[in-house]
């Protein structure tokens, strides 16, 4: 996709300059990082996305992007749809669906936890993440080889991770042991594509001692980057709040489907259903909605956050980045289908 390619080069360009900033500017091979292509089983995007996982469904009023990764999203379908159990999930979800509003759809689905979205229901002026205060700013930006703590898994966090590696940084990923990477067994290759240069490290976070491992990082870190929702460091008591009280110049690069404040902050998203909620889709001659690539959020949203968290550190940190995946989607359309960078 013309306008995907175009977003690539011009953030990858920005980032490139934002690290000039902190003196570690390097010219980034990213061709292998921002797609999936080489290393994974993939097919043409359609009405299916590439991997076959997530579905466009036509609403009463619309259309949705369906995206249940594990096992237990199609397992709530009956939940979902108010109805029997099904034999054939996709079966019953565009069945109903059609005559169903989709807004009625998509809040049910949210309520669940379950990753739907309506194509198009995001806007945004730019692609740049927010940035929100926390903590304090140094006088001074933050050092050239900053000491990062990449909590994330996937595809756009991982991705961000890189891009500091590249740049000079000191990147930890650190990975629960009762959930690891799904992407280390899933794309092995792809894996080390984003992880290769980091240390790798695994945790039991319920462990004290290994909580208390997680929590020293997170203190002495330049930057941490997380790809989980707000509930997720409530949780474990790591707060924001808690961990800039401690750690006041810190950038924390908070990567979510939908943004991490408001009722938006639960909603679960992956690549192409955030995608789709931007409207980072293609059109039929009759203006039906298709996949345009394979998880577009994903990479867009990785140099996003990578942009992002660079700006901070020259600004001395202190904040939190909030790169939504949706919002990241909207905004390199409402950017680059206009054919210039935003202000």
């Amino acid at each position: 996709m013309t306008l995907v390619a175009t977003a690539i080069d011009a953030m990858t360009a920005e980032i490139y300059q934002a690290a000039r900033a902190l003196g570690s500017a390097t010219e980034l091979n990213l061709s292998r990082a921002t797609s999936r292509a080489w290393a994974a089983p993939l097919q043409s995007p359609g009405i299916w996305s590439s991997n076959r996982v997530a579905r466009l469904v036509r609403a009463a009023d619309g259309w949705l992007a369906v995206n249940p990764p594990r096992q237990s999203d199609l397992e709530m379908v009956p939940a979902w749809l108010e109805c029997t159990p099904v034999t054939d999930p996709w079966r019953s979800i565009t069945r109903i669906a059609r005559r169903s509003p989709s807004a009625d759809m998509v809040a049910r689905a949210r309520l669940l936890g379950m990753p739907v979205s309506r194509v198009g229901e995001i806007r945004a002026a730019d692609w740049r993440p927010l940035t929100r205060p926390f903590g304090r700013a140094s006088r001074r930006p933050g050092p050239p080889r900053p000491r990062v703590v990449d909590l994330t898994s996937l595809w756009a966090g991982p991705l961000c991770g890189r891009i500091l590696a590249d740049n000079g940084g000191v990147v930890t990923k650190i990975e629960s042991s009762s959930r690891p990477d799904v992407m280390r067994d899933g794309a092995p290759a792809f894996f080390d594509e984003l992880n290769g240069d980091k240390t790798l490290l695994t945790l039991d976070f319920q462990r004290a001692a290994d909580h208390e491992r997680l929590r020293e990082a997170l203190d002495s870190a330049d930057v941490v980057i997380t790809s989980a929702r707000p509930r997720a460091f409530d949780q474990l008591g790591l707060s924001p709040e808690r961990v800039f009280h401690t750690n006041p110049t810190l950038v924390w690069v908070a990567i979510t489907g939908h943004g991490w404040t408001g009722e938006a902050a639960n909603w679960v998203g992956f690549g192409d259903d955030t995608a789709a909620a931007g409207d980072l889709v293609r059109r039929t001659r009759s203006g039906a909605p298709r996949f345009a690539g394979d998880a577009l959020s994903d990479p867009l949203t990785g140099l996003a956050a990578a942009y992002g968290a660079m700006r901070a550190l020259a600004e001395g940190g202190g904040v939190l980045i909030d790169a939504a995946m949706s919002r990241t989607s909207a905004g390199a359309v409402s950017v680059f289908a206009r054919g210039r960078a935003a202000p």
